[in-house]
């Protein structure tokens, strides 16, 4: 099929599913199989659809086309036999035993008689790599995660896991372009022309009846025809396609101009509706609409599920492609959650509720005696209640403690889920912050109590700056803070606000992070993740207790506030301009009491007011209608709704909580209540969660998290076990038993079965074919290589040598490589200028250069280089290899450089007699001198978000200054690993992480990473197939990894979370056998990370060779995949069966 074909298919996809053709839009993906629709796959798995499930894969995939294929067919085979063991439905379990898995027993014959033995089990869990298996739900939701994993690094499924970027109703834009240069081309045209037919060709028929004459060859005007030409098509007759109206980028604009004053307005209004619109109507807008880049199609988004059902008359319904417009105004009022269908008694009067993210009938609830409960609604089943207590009173502040003697009495403020579901967080009205972790079984575990304010906490929310899950809360002491996650840590005080801080409503749009906050003196403000204060000052209607929220899209900002008279105001805003763009009628003249709102489906608002729950259009100020909840309200209740806005929560003026429903709600709620009666209750069927396994026969009963590193601590140990040719592997956690906690203390079994036990070996590539590694080519004199960049376009990579020499190497755009960027797959050009010029730096007579420290930074543009070699410092300029100037004449001599990150003409300079001297190029002057290590500077690292410079030497110490006055702010010895005596000595390198805020800290001895306060979360050190010194280190572009180079010539390559090994890189995979047979005759001195692509890294060794290395076309990613015994039947582990050893978390 040629190309524009193949494109035509994806313009019929994304018309069918603007349509709403769910059914015939997966039909066409399955067929054309030019695009897999993950979400479709997932959620047909969940419901255990299976003969669909295999369908679908048919369009892309079949069992012996690969390992990866293999896989994903018998992890689904394996689980509908599984399912059927369990419901004890025996001959169905024979016929999928017989039907589908006997095609994997000539892969693996002693794998296939372990699966047929099950069947003599009166329950398969008595099988020990089954026992732990879960309910039929939660086996279903840990298979997808693995099975996603094998569809990603499948090569058959390359490019078609995502939809190519177009607007959205492209097709309808192509139909309307030809109309309009059809009706160009008619000989008389009509200023109104009858569209009736898309089957033939338009053309404007005579005044008297005739047929209008053949067009000429008049000049097409465009898809836009002139004014008067011809209107939007429809007025008259079949209104066909009207466009749907794609939003200009969304930004804060004149909300937080200082932040990007680049950032486009957003629109006031979208275009009349229409075919096409008039060039004139631009003028009627207030900022005309800045023109967009191409939008990617979802056909599965979070919305598009259990969408509105919308009557089909009029304009078109609201498409659910990603970036698509605001709703029609059309609706049903069974869209509405009205009909009360639960009555939940909690017991005292509910402060907060929210709706778990993907259990969309489990309710968290806060009330105002400190208690914290967790309800299946379906089943009106409490799962957890847990009463107020502190964890630890002894670690509060004494004003805490004081408050807490005179006044015990203590209530939640706000109760909130994490992202995924896996972590909760409540704000209590004194102090305090407690973080639990929740786990797929439905337990409660104790993680972070925070004492976060002084007075209330009064809101606390979970954001995601920086790719890093935080803990945003905010308080009576008027401050909003941002805490880690996992550790804790206060990373973030935004002080400004003179009053109360009441709430915090934490969003991104594009790449940009921030934070609105309100306070009871009804200021706005908006922060970005920065120091440099508020962004925004403006006035909230009623001036007084508002909550902001964004629609679940996040294109539409809403305020609910009340004033101190007891007016309420529901508002949108308009972001571009920091107004209000409508407010809506319907409130009671005096509320009793602050009204709550919430939004749903990107589509209605509901607010309770006046013993009802109100709800409103987004697009109409008018109230839509009112529930009453069958009486029983107050005068002001609260109320969430779940993330499908199928069910309603309401609190009740008898300390309850009633559920509403839509006709989806009732649905879900039947099915739960059918599946309570069966005895399988989803979420709360597992209360004794026994140790988690994962392997062909046995799943996981825990799913992986962005919160796992919060939860891997050194008291969790790995093992595998051998049956047969079965490798499954065990993760037990030695946790013990506590108030909060149902897990059971399982020991760890090693001496045991010591005899049975195969040590799991992560991956060691060993062979060249495991991957892609390229030796640059060199015709200059070979000398250890020891400093090594990608330039920051990652179109050439610079060396400079031992003997103060430069090497620089560029990749040519071709047809092997379009982009010109550096791979190993094409080879580049040791580039030099027509003039043969090299570029070699100034040395010191005194010393060989082989015996100097060497520096080199590149500016940002890569237009120059500056660098040192014991001699003076050189600036080269990059394109003609002159030198532009130098200056730093030793002694000392400079040892590291860096720029400064706010201003190119500021460097900060280690030096040999371990000052560091920041250092003005423009006017050739050293502002000031810094001084705290004892040996020379060997690492410099800034941080522009924290405003610090951290520094490393030779003496192994790490100090922290502030860049504002250089005062140094604290400093300390890196940890001696265990056995070695301290303090230790030697070169140490520093650098930042992407998220700013941890080091990356490299010693021959260890790498570790610390936080700015300079304590170490996690460390590794030599040992055991990598046991020699390490030489570098670096992270990759995506901040995901660390490589790190070995004296031994070996690469290893550690997850950054908790630097556990992913793989290791063995000398003979990538050095020619000559050499790798010499052990550690050459070995990288200095890692170089890909600045775009996180798994290339280039190696500068120690003979002076360089690498470019990248994991294999069908590997894609390091440390994916694991070595298979049997050599047919892959067995994929999850990333924590390839840690290999844990990492050492040093205790607090």
């Amino acid at each position: 099929m040629s190309s524009l074909s193949r494109e035509l298919v994806f313009l019929i996809l994304q018309f069918l599913d603007e349509e709403k053709f769910k059914d015939t839009v997966h039909k066409l993906e399955q067929e054309s199989g030019f695009y897999f629709n993950m979400k479709y796959f997932e959620d047909q798995v969940q419901a255990g659809e299976w003969e669909e499930v295999e369908r679908y894969l048919s369009g892309f995939t079949k069992v012996e086309d690969n390992r990866y294929s293999m896989k994903i067919f018998f992890e689904i085979r394996k689980q509908k036999y599984l399912e059927a063991l369990d419901r004890n439905d025996r001959p169905k379990a024979v016929e999928f035993l017989v039907k589908d898995l006997k095609v994997f027993a000539s892969f693996n014959e002693d794998l296939f008689k372990e699966i047929t033995q099950l069947l003599t089990l009166d329950n398969f869990r008595q099988n020990e790599q089954l026992s732990k298996y879960g309910d039929t739900k939660s086996a279903r939701s840990i298979m997808l995660v693995e099975l996603k994993k094998l569809i990603e690094a499948n090569p058959l499924f390359r490019d078609k896991l995502t939809l190519p970027a177009f607007r959205a109703s492209r097709l309808r834009t192509l139909i309307n372009q030809s109309l309009n240069w059809q009706h160009q081309l008619c000989k008389n045209p009509r200023p109104n022309p009858d569209i009736k037919t898309l089957f033939t060709d338009h053309s404007c028929s005579s005044s008297n009846g005739t047929r209008a004459a053949t067009p000429t060859n008049n000049p097409l005007a465009g898809s836009i025809p002139k004014p008067g030409v011809f209107p939007p098509l429809g007025v008259h007759g079949l209104q066909p396609f009207q466009p749907v109206v794609s939003p200009s980028p969304s930004a804060i604009a004149g909300w937080m101009s200082s932040a990007n004053p680049s950032m486009p307005h957003g629109v006031v209004a979208g275009p009349p509706p229409g075919l096409v619109q008039a060039p004139g109507a631009a003028s009627f807008l207030k900022h005309p609409r800045t023109p967009q880049g191409p939008l990617g199609m979802d056909y599965q988004t979070a919305d598009s599920e259990h969408m509105i059902k919308r009557m089909r008359a009029g304009p078109p319904d609201e498409v659910s492609f990603s970036g698509s417009t605001h709703a029609s105004n059309h609706f049903s009022p069974d869209d509405l959650p009205k009909t009360v269908l639960r009555n939940l008694s909690q017991g005292s009067n509910v402060m907060s509720m929210d709706f778990h993210p993907q259990q969309p009938t489990v309710l968290l609830v806060g009330t105002n005696v400190g208690d914290i409960s967790i309800w299946e609604v379906g089943s009106r089943e409490r799962l957890v209640h847990k009463t107020f207590k502190m964890w630890d009173i002894s670690s509060c502040s004494m004003q805490l403690q004081t408050t807490l003697v005179k006044d015990a009495t203590i209530s939640v403020n706000r109760c909130i889920w994490g992202p995924d579901g896996s972590i909760l967080g409540a704000a209590f009205s004194k102090h305090i912050v407690q973080i639990y972790t929740h786990s797929p079984a439905g337990e409660l575990r104790q993680h972070l109590e925070i004492d976060a304010h002084v007075g209330g906490v009064n809101d606390i929310a979970f954001a995601h700056p920086n790719k890093q899950l935080c803990v945003v809360t905010c308080g009576d002491d008027k401050t909003i803070k941002v805490w880690d996650a996992v550790s804790g840590r206060r990373l973030y005080t935004f002080e400004g606000h003179e009053a109360p801080v009441y709430s915090v409503c934490p969003h991104y749009k594009e790449s940009i992070q921030f934070i609105f906050s309100t306070a009871i003196d009804g200021k706005i403000k908006a922060w970005l993740y920065d120091s440099l204060g508020s962004r925004v000052d403006y006035d909230a209607p009623g001036l007084w207790c508002t909550t902001m929220a964004y629609s679940a899209d996040g294109t539409r900002l809403f305020s609910c506030g009340t004033s101190k008279e007891g007016e309420s105001h529901l508002v949108e805003w308009n972001e571009s301009e920091g107004a209000i763009r409508r407010t809506y009628s319907g409130f009671r003249k005096r509320s009793m009491g602050v009204v709550q709102f919430d939004t749903t489906r990107n589509r209605f608002l509901a607010a309770g007011d006046e013993f009802q729950i109100k709800f409103w259009d987004m697009d109409n100020i008018n109230m839509l209608t009112y529930a009453d909840a069958d009486g029983g309200l107050p005068a002001s209740p609260r109320l969430k709704f779940n993330k499908e806005g199928s069910l309603l929560a309401v609190t009740t003026s008898e300390n309850g909580i009633k559920i509403l429903a839509n006709t989806d709600g009732q649905r879900m709620i039947r099915m739960v209540e059918s599946r309570a009666l069966e005895g399988s209750r989803g979420i709360s069927e597992a209360v004794n969660v026994k140790p988690p396994v994962t392997g062909p026969l046995g799943l996981t009963a825990n799913t992986s998290t962005p919160l796992v590193p919060m939860l891997e601590r050194a008291d969790r140990t790995q093992q595998s076990i051998s049956i047969g040719n079965l490798v499954i592997f065990v993760v037990i956690m030695a946790q013990a038993t506590t108030e909060s906690s149902r897990v059971v203390d399982v020991k760890p079994r090693i001496a045991d079965h010591m005899d049975r036990v195969k040590t799991w070996k992560y991956p060691d590539i060993a062979d060249p074919t495991h991957l892609k590694t390229l030796r640059l080519p060199d015709t200059l004199t070979a000398s250890k290589v020891v400093r090594l960049l990608y330039t920051n376009s990652g179109l050439a990579v610079l060396a400079l040598a031992a003997n103060a020499a430069h090497k620089l190497w560029k990749w040519q755009r071709n047809e092997r490589n379009p982009s010109g960027k550096s791979s190993a797959s094409t080879v580049p050009q040791l580039w030099q200028p027509p003039n043969g010029a090299l570029m070699s730096n100034d040395v010191n007579d005194s010393k060989p250069a082989e015996d100097s420290v060497s520096c080199i930074a590149l500016s940002k543009n890569d237009s120059y280089v500056m660098s040192a070699s014991g001699g003076k410092v050189s600036l080269f300029n990059m394109m003609t290899f002159k030198v532009m100037t130098t200056f730093m004449p030793p002694p000392p001599a400079a040892t590291y450089l860096a720029f400064h990150p706010q201003d190119n003409n500021i460097i900060a300079i280690g030096m040999e007699d371990s000052t560091i001297q920041i250092y003005n190029v423009r006017v050739d002057e050293v502002k000031t001198k810094l001084k705290g290590h004892q040996k020379q500077i060997t690492g410099l690292a800034f941080s522009q978000s924290l405003n610090v410079l951290v520094s490393s030497g030779a003496d192994a110490q790490l100090c922290v200054w502030s860049i504002d006055g250089w005062e140094k702010k604290r400093t300390r010895p890196i940890q001696a690993p265990p056995g070695v005596s301290s303090p230790l000595v030697g070169a140490t390198r520093v650098q930042f992480h992407n998220d700013q805020s941890r080091v990356l800290v490299v010693h021959e001895s260890q790498i570790a990473l610390y936080d700015t306060q300079l304590e170490c979360l996690h460390s590794w050190y030599p040992r055991d197939s990598l046991s020699a010194g390490i030489s570098s280190a670096i992270y990759s572009c995506d901040g995901m990894l660390v490589v790190t180079g070995f004296s031994d010539g070996a690469v290893g390559i550690f997850d950054v979370e908790n630097l556990r090994l992913r793989c290791r890189i063995a000398p003979s995979a990538y050095l020619p056998s000559s050499i790798a047979s010499n052990n550690g005759s050459s070995f990288p001195v200095v890692i170089a990370a890909h600045p775009s692509d996180a798994n290339q890294f280039a190696l500068g060794m120690s003979d002076g060779a360089v690498y470019v290395v990248e994991p294999s076309d069908a590997e894609q990613k390091w440390g994916a995949f694991s070595s298979q015994d049997n050599g047919a039947l892959p067995s994929i582990p999850s990333s924590s069966a390839l840690n290999g050893q844990p990492s050492e978390t040093p205790s607090r």
